[in-house]
């Protein structure tokens, strides 16, 4: 097997209009509704499809069913998105309280130097705003 690249990013939610309060009004990811509550885009730089999958639909997906089955761990995500620089997470973190989502820790630098932000959803998510200089050397090479 060669693993070329992530083809698709998708959170799994049971609220979507919650999750797209979020996804698409807090951070402002250009997602497009396909009708059917999925929520996604192959546009935002660094990925090639990021979705908001509603739960229901992964449960359709995986076991025919509406309902996830209660005797089965509900799919979770985690995920990060990279901003320009150490202090625009900070500042990210700020807008994100302003929207009315509570932040698990403010930015901070992490031992391998990355500067991260991170909030918990109430779908069990793990949403970060982080800055990664090693993902940036490259840009300035």
């Amino acid at each position: 097997m060669n693993v070329a690249f992530i083809t698709s990013t998708a959170v799994v939610v049971a609220d979507p209009p919650q999750s797209r309060k979020l996804f698409i009004d807090a951070l402002g990811l250009p997602l497009v509704g396909e009708g059917d509550g999925y929520y996604s885009s192959g546009s935002i730089p660094g990925s090639k499809h990021f979705g908001v999958w509603p739960l229901s639909q992964a449960a359709e997906a995986c076991f025919g069913t509406a309902a996830w089955p209660a005797d089965r761990v509900v799919p979770q995500a985690s995920i990060e998105f990279e901003v320009e620089d150490a202090d625009a997470v900070a500042a990210a973190g700020g807008e994100l309280e302003r929207a009315g989502f509570d932040l698990l820790h403010p930015a901070r630098t992490e031992p391998w130097g990355q500067t991260v932000t991170r909030l918990l959803t109430d779908d069990g998510l793990i949403v970060g705003i982080s800055y990664a200089p090693s993902l940036h050397d490259e840009e300035r090479a």
